[in-house]
């Protein structure tokens, strides 16, 4: 059998464009002479589509484009993922459905069986899990067709299974000698090898080649890498898709010579600056915008933002603000200026140092005579530059990007209405030290961040000689102290263990802590790491951690 595996981009609740990609790579399939090609889960609607699946209007349309392509592809067997009716009155009202078409008539349909809730999914939330897993035979091969997380439970390579069956196994046992999987795997960073490795796994256990199509694209926080895979029955790698790209591949099983492998990022911090560029790209046309606008401060956040941007969208679809303060130093007005240069994008320059003046003047009545300017200060200062980065949106019809990075969001180093300000926070989920990494890895491409933006000492530049290490430890330890807290879930026992200061472990999760508004608050971020602030992670507002033995002192 010749199997084409078909990754594409869809936008959620546009069927007809993405009707139309599957129309066109199922055509270019059939004129490779292919017998079968496989898109990914949820394909016609897009993934994820949460809340809308509870609209009538939205399934119907679904379904109508499921028909739509049942009729217009011919000559080619075809499987796609779409949102399926459940007859059932006492049951969630649908099934995340995998369905196997040709010539004007419906082959198989497979209702998938595991339904993760952790993390960015929710699926219990709208879907019933399918009932059984049974093979089916098609020209010549018995298919064992699965969805997404129906892979992700084998019990030999996960040592803490959630789910007490595995479909795999079920359908194997069923007679199962070829498995398709659609997916919509959600990115991040070395999830793409972890997933290469189970697969490969799951294939030489069993025996059975397996056939891996991954959707590809950004739809609002989430990202998917694509890097769809043919694996033979030992294992081995015969087929491979681009990451973060359209695209098709050939899995021969006869003839596995034949087969394409195409190239994927040769490394992580290559990996993770793709997903931000797509994510990037995605979330504003998805949205309806074509240019994007970044206030520069001359540090190394704002640069490798609007580097992100230019790769997204071009230089001509990107503007560039500088807003100096009177605490703002020349080398932050070089480095910029240098920095726009070199990506031949235009800078404006708008002082803000009246408007501060007016703002601090029109408060100074609520104000101690002499007192020393304070964070209040500081914050008027941001918050001027959110105000002018909006009217500029406004004016302009562009879309703010924030500069803000994971380790400022997670301890509250940002204002509320000014630096969080904007429609996508390109770099929310971009802890610091991972910030130069990628900012270095671009550089090594082509020099295009001004070395002294790489080497100077990070500051918001709201008073004088301001630094980010006045309030914070250095950014290896405290990204060191949040990894452990957000991403591996460690509390202040276990993190003080680690051979951190206690005290500023202490300070970092009363940080994480008392912050939590202030993320709620905060724009749309693109996921990279296996765990973002966003909708992934659920923590209440008011709430007293006492476990965590948190302090409410600063650190200094």
């Amino acid at each position: 059998m010749k199997i084409a595996i078909s990754q594409i981009n869809p936008v959620i609740g546009d069927f007809k464009h993405n009707c139309d990609r599957i129309v066109h790579f199922s055509q270019e399939a059939r004129s490779r002479q292919c017998d079968l090609v496989v898109f990914s889960e949820l394909v016609i609607p897009g993934y994820p589509p949460r809340d809308l699946l509870e609209k009538p209007d939205f399934i119907r349309a679904n379904r109508e484009a499921l028909d739509h392509l049942i009729q217009q592809i011919q000559g080619i067997g075809v499987i796609c993922g779409y949102a399926d009716i459940n007859p059932a009155n006492n049951e969630n009202p649908l099934f995340n459905t995998a369905v196997l078409f040709e010539n004007g008539q419906i082959r198989q349909q497979v209702h998938k069986r595991l339904l993760p809730t952790y993390d960015v999914f929710d699926e219990r939330r709208y879907f019933e899990p399918g009932k059984e897993s049974r093979a089916f035979f098609y020209k010549g091969r018995k298919i064992g067709l699965t969805i997404c997380e129906d892979l992700w439970n084998d019990r030999d390579v996960f040592q803490k299974r959630i789910y007490s069956i595995d479909p795999v196994e079920l359908l194997v046992q069923d007679g199962a000698d070829l498995i398709v999987n659609l997916s919509a795997s959600v990115y991040h960073a070395g999830k793409h090898d972890f997933r290469r490795h189970m697969l490969g796994c799951v294939a030489r256990k069993y025996g059975v080649p397996l056939i891996y199509a991954n959707q590809v694209g950004g739809n609002d926080s989430v990202l998917f890498d694509g890097a769809s895979l043919a694996f033979d029955a030992l294992g081995n790698v015969t087929a491979l898709a681009m990451d973060f790209e359209e695209d098709m591949v050939i899995a021969d099983l006869e003839h596995p010579d034949c087969n394409d492998i195409h190239l994927v990022s040769e490394s992580q911090n290559a990996s993770i600056l793709k997903a931000l560029v797509t994510g990037t790209r995605d979330y504003i046309r998805k949205c309806g915008f074509s240019k994007a606008v970044v206030g520069l401060s001359g540090g190394i956040d704002s640069a490798l933002t609007i580097v992100i941007a230019a790769m997204a969208l071009g230089r001509d679809n990107v503007a560039a603000v500088f807003m100096p303060s009177p605490y703002t130093s020349p080398d932050n007005y070089e480095d910029t200026t240098v920095l726009c240069q070199n990506l031949g994008i235009s800078l404006t320059t708008i002082p803000i140092a009246s408007v501060f003046n007016a703002f601090t003047t029109a408060l100074s009545p609520g104000f101690r005579a002499g007192a020393a300017p304070g964070i209040t200060e500081q914050n008027i200062q941001a918050r001027i530059r959110g105000a002018l980065l909006m009217a500029i949106s406004n004016r302009d019809g562009c879309l703010v990007l924030s500069t803000g990075n994971k380790s400022e969001l997670a301890v509250g180093y940002c204002t509320l209405y000014g630096d969080m300000n904007g429609g996508l926070a390109v770099i929310s989920d971009v802890p610091k030290t991972l910030v130069y990494a990628l900012s270095r890895h671009i550089n090594d491409q082509r020099p295009t961040i001004p070395e002294r933006i790489l080497e100077k000492a990070p500051s918001a530049e709201l008073k004088p000689n301001q630094t980010d290490q006045d309030d914070l430890p250095p950014y290896d330890v405290l990204d060191a102290i949040l990894k452990a807290s957000i991403e591996d879930l460690k509390g202040y026992d276990e993190i003080v263990r680690m051979g951190f200061d206690p005290t500023i472990v202490q300070n970092i999760l009363s940080r994480i802590d008392r912050n939590e508004y202030k993320r709620h608050q905060a724009a749309p971020g693109l996921k990279v790491t296996s765990k973002a602030f966003g909708y992934g992670r659920r923590y209440p507002l008011a709430k007293h951690l006492t476990q965590f033995k948190i302090s409410s002192h600063q650190y200094s």
